[in-house]
């Protein structure tokens, strides 16, 4: 087995017996491990008690968080005309029609974030197999297929961040860079809740929210008391 390095040790130190804590007790720990030589980003993970097999019972949904991710988000719209000029207005990456369908599927995907117009939906539709996978397929349940491109540009420039339930039924997203103050990253963390909270499916059963865990790209994770994370 490799030998743990010095940072890592301290790390697990500082949160070993630790659990079922507060936000703000969580973010303080996860922020104070957070010792890479990088800024390292500050991770949510919920799991819920749903099976997304079930179409009453997927979780999907959209937040845009008050303190932004601190990522850098790189957007590619599908658009023609006049709505192409207002992505590209708006800060747009990569705007294009075929063209763009043709360079993804090539294999080039240089965006995180894809948004595109109603009409370009039978185009962006033969990409499904290579954009559903990554999740970044534009849907019009999250706001990226719409006909406000200069809106839906800012919002995924400005830290809008989309979560969708995976097979095991957790969701998972960035809320922030550890550089982040522990108030912004805790303002985040309960956004992000309140989203997936808001989001509760129908045909769920039982305890939808059954776990929550923080954690920093390098550092342990911890977990956060339920019932203090649907606090608001």
């Amino acid at each position: 087995m490799a030998k743990l390095g010095k940072r890592t040790v301290a790390a697990r130190e500082a949160a070993a017996g630790k659990s079922n804590l507060s936000v703000e007790e969580a973010v303080a720990l996860v922020k104070g491990n957070a010792t890479a030589k990088f800024d390292e980003t500050v991770e949510i993970a919920v799991c819920l008690g749903v099976d997304p097999r079930h179409a009453d019972q997927m979780v999907r949904g959209v937040v845009g968080l008050p303190n932004g991710t601190g990522k850098t988000v790189r957007v590619a719209v599908f658009a023609r005309g006049p709505k192409a000029e207002e992505a590209q207005a708006a800060g747009a990456d990569i705007v294009g029609a075929e063209d763009l369908m043709e360079t993804v599927q090539g294999g080039t995907i240089e965006f995180d974030r894809c948004i595109a117009t109603p009409d370009m939906m039978p185009v962006v539709g033969r990409l499904g197999k290579v954009l559903g996978p990554r999740n970044l397929m534009p849907n019009p349940k999250v706001g990226t297929v719409t006909m406000d491109v200069k809106a839906a540009v800012e919002a995924a420039k400005g830290g809008e961040v989309q979560f969708k339930a995976e097979k095991a039924g957790v969701v998972h997203a960035g809320v922030g860079k550890a550089s982040f103050d522990e108030g912004k990253l805790v303002e985040n963390v309960r956004a992000f809740m309140a989203a997936v909270l808001k989001a509760k499916p129908t045909g769920a059963k039982g305890a939808y929210v059954q776990k929550i865990a923080l954690s920093s790209t390098m550092g342990p994770g911890v977990t956060i008391d339920v019932d203090n994370a649907a606090a608001q």
